[in-house]
Parts: C-alpha cells; structure tokens; sequence
C-alpha cells in the first residue's frame, strides 16, 4: 500500500531546514546596519567638523565668488552671476599679468631652486658621517616661522646688508634687492627655496637609502665614475622622490603668500604681487569679498590642473600616485 502521507511529512520536515539559511541572510544584515550605524557615530565628530570648516566654507566662497559684498551685513549679498570672474581678466586687470604670471615663476623658480639644492645636499650628506646631524640642520628654516625667516632674509638684502657686504667685499657694486622691481621677485624666490629644502633633503636622502647597493658596486667593478653613477644610476633610480618632490613645492609655491607679505608687502609695484596676496587685499584691504573668492576659485583650478598633471606623470611612470 502506498504511504501518502510521506511526501507531507517529508514536506514538513524540509521546511524548517529551507528556511534556515533567510534567517541567516536577515541576521547579517542586521548585524550589517548596526555596524554601520555605529561607525557613523563615531565618524560624527569627523565628518561634523568638515562639514562645518570645508563644506560650508566652499559652498559660501563660491556664492561670493557670483556676488558683491562688502564683508559686513549677510543680508547686503548682491548676486552678480560671472562678473567677478570677467573683470578679473578684462583689459587693464592686473590679475593675469603681472599677479598670476608672478605666481607661476615664483612656484617655478622655487621648484627649480630647491629641487636643484635638494639633490645636491642630499647627495653630499649621503656620503658623510653624523647624517642624521646634517639633515637636522637644513631642516631647521622648516621649523623657523616665516615672520622670522622673512625678517633677517630682508635685512640681509638691505644695502648696509651682510649681502651687499659680501659683494663689496668683492669688488661689485651694491643690489638694490627688494627695491628693484628686476630683483625683487628673484629674491623672494631664492629665500622660499632655501627655507624649503630641508623637508625637500629629507625626502631624496630617504630615496637614496633605498636605492640598493649592489647598482652601485657593479658600477665600480665597471669602472664607471662618479659622474657616470649620479646620471645613469643615482637620478633614474631616485625619479619617484624627485617627483614627489617637484610637485609638492609647486603646489606649495602657487599658494604661497606669508614671505612676501613679511618681504615686500607685494612691491615695488606689483613686482612681487601674487594671487593669494591678491585675493588677500582684495578681501581685507577693498572689502571686495566677491572679487576675492573668485580669485581663489582661479587659483583653485590652476592648482587642480597642476594636481592632475602629478596623477598622469606618476601614472605614466608606473607608480602608485
């Protein structure tokens, strides 16, 4: 006789079992959103305080930035769409030249400087005993403030200066550094690459250490000369540092303004202006905040352009930006 009732009592007896693995499934995701929920809690105070110091900050620059508005009363914002942005490139504007161009060889300059200083130095203190005593001394400007620095650099440049007395002691004649609108940017230049090249000596002698020693020994079993190993091994091999290290004083020298403020106040002219100095007076001198913040939106994209560039060089050289 057939049993009819065991595919009923198989059924029932399967049932339990089949519904195991969904309850499982609803567990972990319990368990999921209470994890979630806790780890925003105790990223709130985080996430609060970028909200309140970059979020609102940006979004409030950028309605300036469209808008005329003297700093004061809040309810005096008069929205004036792009005409921040034009009349910072209409004719006889002095932003793009000379306050942008000036940014950008200021940056340059103090890249070409420091950069060239950096590989030297690191070079010399790589083959020296007490390194670690070395590398503390060029790193001191780092730690100086820049009130300082730009105080006993402009008094060094003064015509009564150690300098000038330098070069009398050489038979030259007197430089009217900070005076001179040829030499004033040069000179402000020279001071931000000295003050930067100990973070920048840190990094390369950090890459050198990582260069490893047998390149160097096969090069001497060549026979190969000092100036053969640094051109052929030492820079190729130190090229991801030497990157690292341009593009962050680049950034560096575009958002730059506390020197030359501390040195030459912008002058002679606008021989020394540049675009965070700019967007500075235009803020707290004019109490045009909207001229101001479309100034630093410009800024901003020539920083990004100058970011993006970083991302494809490191990228093309294949390494992990």
């Amino acid at each position: 006789m057939v049993n009819t009732l065991a595919p009923e009592t198989t059924e029932r007896a399967a049932g339990p079992r089949s519904a195991g693995p969904a309850v499982n499934d609803r567990g972990q995701i319990r368990r999921r959103r209470r994890q979630a929920v806790v780890a925003y809690i105790f990223l709130a105070p985080t996430l609060l305080f970028f909200a309140v110091f970059l979020i609102l900050p940006l979004g409030f620059a950028l309605l300036l930035s469209m808008s005329r508005w003297a700093g004061f009363d809040l309810g005096d914002i008069d929205p004036v769409g792009l005409d921040n942005f034009t009349g910072l490139f209409a004719d006889g504007s002095t932003f793009l030249a000379p306050i942008l161009t000036n940014t950008l060889l200021f940056a340059l300059g103090t890249v070409a400087l420091a950069l060239a200083g950096s590989v030297l130095v690191a070079t010399c203190i790589d083959n020296l005993r007490f390194q670690g005593l070395w590398r503390t001394l060029y790193f001191l400007p780092i730690v100086t403030t820049v009130v300082a620095v730009g105080n006993v650099w402009k008094y060094m440049y003064e015509p009564g200066g150690l300098v000038n007395g330098v070069l009398n002691a050489l038979g030259l004649g007197s430089v009217a550094f900070l005076q001179d609108p040829d030499t004033a940017l040069p000179s402000v230049v020279v001071v931000q690459a000295w003050a930067s090249v100990g973070s920048a000596i840190l990094i390369l002698t950090a890459g050198l250490k990582s260069i490893p020693e047998s390149y160097y020994e096969a090069a001497a079993l060549d026979g190969a000369g000092p100036a053969t190993v640094f051109w052929k091994i030492t820079l190729p091999l130190l090229r991801p540092s030497l990157l690292f290290v341009c593009i962050t004083q680049f950034l560096t020298g575009l958002q730059s303004f506390a020197l030359i403020i501390v040195m030459t106040k912008g002058g002679p002219g606008d021989a020394t202006n540049v675009a965070a100095l700019e967007m500075y007076r235009q803020a707290f001198s004019y109490g045009d905040w909207g001229t101001a913040s479309a100034a630093a939106f410009v800024l901003f994209v020539v920083v990004l352009v100058v970011t993006l560039v970083q991302l494809w060089i490191f990228r093309r050289k294949g390494e992990d930006a």
